[in-house]
């Protein structure tokens, strides 16, 4: 499937968020990768994760479900210079002051390491975060999954750092991208404190990690129907790769893993403690099904007249721009056993829970809820047909895209990992966190 939507000139690749489809923070968001000559990549926010395409109050400025990195007009990267060993308070202010980008290391009251960055004419700098000013060009907030409101989700203070992560893309072919912890605030500083994991190198150069840490996995095998899940490493400041803390916030850095670099690939997710973004090239892209393609198969389906196996009445996936409200012919499921029926209020058995149904087709007891078309395409795998549906939320997509989120384990909190539906962030359960649908023809 070769993507008519992705303008030629995209060569750079692309990073998604984790609300499908976008340049990202965790699923629901996509980051989409530079494109050339004039953009790096593409975003995919999976902050999306609950939000299948779309924030709740649409895209709006910084804040959307999905970013595409464009090749700037002048470069903005920055990249280290001059190091200085300061003893006093005032003296590492005045050198934070003179305008340009630096990094303060505090050890002590008494000493404070400041590194000083000088233009990189070769670089592009992005910056992702949950703070509106202006030096944070992705603004991400917490993932809701498709389980809770939106009251449930705003009782929980953020755990995404203000100036989370920066992606610098090289300007020139091959237009690498590399990712680094911590962001820049408005005065150009980042600041590491005393209590921040920080530690000089062999090489006597500093680095640190930020308090909440940035995640990053690379899918062993691309992004592709063949592609498994890779391993979770911690991303320092300075860009090297480290293995997890014990705990998301832990003083120990974990050991340098020097075979692994920082550099982001098709579908590279990375984690911010509260958001997911995923990480497309813009050829990863040109290979991914389009808004078009998915739009086309929901037509193709409702063509062939599913019907209800009890009812007789004719089911219908709604348009994918109506995806909160469902409609009276929409496709129900027990996702138990994976039938396909039309919606009814009976079946449910005092012994079981309020979700639950008894399929009358095999008489398996298990939820019954609504189907829903995945309607981020940055989430495929593969352009296939969607025959199965996620657990417990009922979102639809291919099997190979199915079973590829079905086991890729998710940071959750500060130290827990599952599986969740990339187009919700609800987390699966059920013994292969999602099943494959059995619709009934037309009887005539």
């Amino acid at each position: 499937m070769i993507s008519s939507e992705l303008p030629l000139r995209y060569k750079y690749p692309l990073l998604k968020a984790r609300p499908q489809g976008r340049a990202w923070a965790f699923l629901p968001c996509t980051l989409f990768p530079h494109l050339a000559p004039t953009s790096h990549r593409h975003l995919v926010d999976r902050q999306g994760h609950g939000y299948n395409g779309a924030l709740p109050n649409g895209d709006r400025g910084r804040r959307k479900s999905r970013f595409a990195l464009y090749k700037r007009p002048k470069a903005n990267g920055v990249k280290p210079s001059t190091v200085h060993v300061i003893s006093t308070p005032q003296a590492s202010k005045a050198i934070s002051c003179k305008g340009q980008h630096s990094i303060s290391y505090t050890l002590s009251r008494n000493q404070t390491v400041v590194v000083e960055y000088t233009h990189d004419k070769d670089t592009d700098m992005f910056q992702v975060g949950r703070s509106t000013e202006s030096p944070i060009d992705f603004v991400v907030t917490d993932t809701i999954s498709g389980s809770q409101n939106n009251d449930e989700a705003q009782i929980t203070q953020s755990t995404i750092s203000r100036f989370a992560c920066r992606i610098v893309c090289d300007r020139n072919e091959p237009y690498t991208a590399r990712i680094f912890a911590a962001g820049f605030d408005s005065s150009k500083n980042i600041f590491l404190g005393e209590k921040a994991a920080k530690w000089k190198n062999p090489d006597g150069h500093m680095d640190g990690l930020t308090t909440n840490g940035v995640l990053v996995m690379h899918p062993r095998g691309g992004f592709t129907e063949e592609s498994q899940p890779g391993i979770w490493r911690e991303i320092s400041v300075c860009g090297d790769v480290y293995t997890l803390r014990e705990t998301r916030s832990a003083q120990q850095r974990g050991k340098l893993v020097e075979s692994e670099t920082n550099v982001l690939q098709d579908g590279s997710l990375i984690d911010l403690c509260g958001a997911t973004l995923l990480w497309r090239t813009a050829d990863g892209l040109f290979h991914t099904p389009t808004q078009k393609h998915i739009e086309a198969l929901r037509q193709e389906i409702n063509a062939a007249r599913p019907q209800c196996p009890v009812g007789l009445n004719t089911l219908a996936f709604p348009s994918i721009n109506r995806k909160e409200v469902v409609e009276e012919k929409q496709p129900w499921a027990y996702l138990s056993c994976g039938h396909v029926h039309g919606y009814h209020d009976w079946g449910h058995r005092s012994d079981t829970e309020a979700n639950e149904r008894e399929c009358p087709m095999c008489r398996t007891v298990g939820p019954y809820v609504p189907l829903w078309l995945g309607c981020e395409a940055g989430f495929y795998v593969d352009a296939g047909p969607p025959t199965h549906a996620f657990t417990p939320c009922g979102h639809v997509c291919s099997e190979k895209s199915a079973k590829y989120w079905s086991q890729i384990p998710l940071p959750h909190g500060t130290h827990a990992f599952h599986a969740a539906c990339p187009f919700c962030a609800t987390q699966l359960v059920g013994e292969q966190n999602c099943i494959k649908l059995i619709f009934q023809g037309p009887v005539d």
